[in-house]
């Protein structure tokens, strides 16, 4: 009974209850701080994670594209005349006169051709119009006897009538004959091969006792002359310059063989449309060759001296992007945000590329922009101060 008494009346130490309460505050300090800690663990986790996914890109600015560069393309030379001589007889080559290179003037003979059935042919058509002839003259006197006879009424009218219009059909028959006879002596013409124009012979197809056949669409020509006094340059340009090329303007033209020397050509015409393949106008060069120097078929460059367009920036093939919408250029934002602007291009050179428009020289352009890169999207710079040092 005591002893219950005394445990009902125990109070505990003095001390014990401070403890307690530091016990506990120590036990909140140690569960906020481990909660702090993993609350900073996950925001820097976070923001590595933000900052791992920002893709790092490299900046650079265009430049003010070369004035008075001009278009430089490729040409074609040709010939102010050529002509492939083809013979108008068969035959068989008699002899050649001139070769390859040889320089000729109009009406020269170039080869005779020797025709033994055209000869037959002609003898015989000669022989035909003698017959025509002395038939007519037979029918001529019959025709008059009996027109005689007939005013004096011993003959009938229609008797007189048929002798008259044989005299008629004879008569044509000499006509008939006189025009054989001229087409085969036209046709003998045709014997001898002559130059149709000043020119060089370019080609000879034919030797000695070649067998020519005439009219053979597989025949290649005995000979091809070309008039090289004056050359013809075709250019196809593109059609984003064709409302810069003005007739008789020049044309600078280089050539491999001559690497020191430029040749002066004239904008002389144009096709006048654009192919519908090549997107492109075929303009027609002209070109004084007194000296010789330049030579049909052989290729050539053009150099066009267009006047320069206004705002006109060079970048690098590597900083263009192909999207649905065209050529695209990513350009970085004052918030470090990019911006997807379409351009387009006046000029391509290969290696860079002149753009007309979407950007400017101010602009900070994105090299090699990554295929996923995204209107809006953030990027970290590579190399902040070389991109500072650049734009300065």
């Amino acid at each position: 009974m005591h002893s219950s008494r005394e445990a009902l009346a125990y109070r505990p130490p003095k001390w014990l209850r401070p403890s307690a309460f530091v016990a506990l505050a120590l036990a909140v300090l140690i569960v906020a701080a481990g909660l702090i800690s993993r609350g900073l663990q996950s925001h820097s986790l976070k923001a590595q994670t933000i900052a791992d996914a920002t893709p790092t890109v490299d900046v650079i600015s265009p430049k003010a594209a070369p004035q008075n560069e001009g278009l430089t393309l490729p040409g074609q030379v040709d010939a102010n005349y050529n002509a492939v001589i083809h013979a108008r007889v068969s035959g068989y080559l008699n002899r050649w006169w001139v070769d390859i290179g040889a320089h000729v003037k109009k009406g020269q003979l170039l080869a005779d051709i020797d025709t033994p059935e055209l000869d037959q042919q002609l003898e015989q058509a000669k022989a035909n119009l003698a017959t025509a002839m002395a038939n007519e003259s037979l029918a001529k006197t019959t025709a008059e006897r009996w027109t005689s006879l007939l005013a004096r009424d011993a003959v009938s009218k229609q008797e007189t009538d048929e002798k008259n219009g044989d005299y008629l059909a004879k008569a044509a028959l000499v006509q008939a004959s006189k025009a054989d006879v001229d087409r085969l002596n036209a046709l003998e013409s045709f014997k001898r091969i002559v130059a149709p124009f000043d020119g060089v012979v370019t080609a000879r197809n034919t030797d000695i006792g070649a067998l020519i056949a005439a009219g053979n669409p597989s025949d290649p020509g005995l000979f091809t002359v070309a008039d090289v006094h004056q050359l013809r340059i075709y250019v196809h340009v593109p059609q984003a310059y064709s409302a810069q090329i003005k007739l008789g303007s020049p044309v600078a033209l280089t050539v491999p063989e001559y690497p020191d020397r430029v040749f002066q050509a004239t904008i002389s015409t144009t096709s006048g449309a654009i192919g519908a393949q090549s997107g492109a106008i075929l303009v027609e060069l002209s070109l004084d060759n007194a000296d010789n120097a330049l030579k049909p078929g052989e290729y050539t460059q053009a150099r066009f001296a267009l006047p320069p367009a206004p705002n006109v920036v060079t970048l690098p093939a590597s900083a263009l992007m192909l999207r649905p919408t065209g050529m695209t250029v990513a350009v970085l934002g004052p918030d470090s945000r990019v911006q997807l602007r379409t351009v387009k291009i006046q000029q391509d050179l290969g290696a860079t590329v002149d753009i007309a428009s979407g950007v400017g020289p101010s602009d900070r352009v994105i090299d090699s922009p990554p295929d996923s890169l995204e209107d809006g999207q953030p990027v970290k710079i590579s190399h902040p101060a070389a991109a500072a040092k650049q734009e300065g």
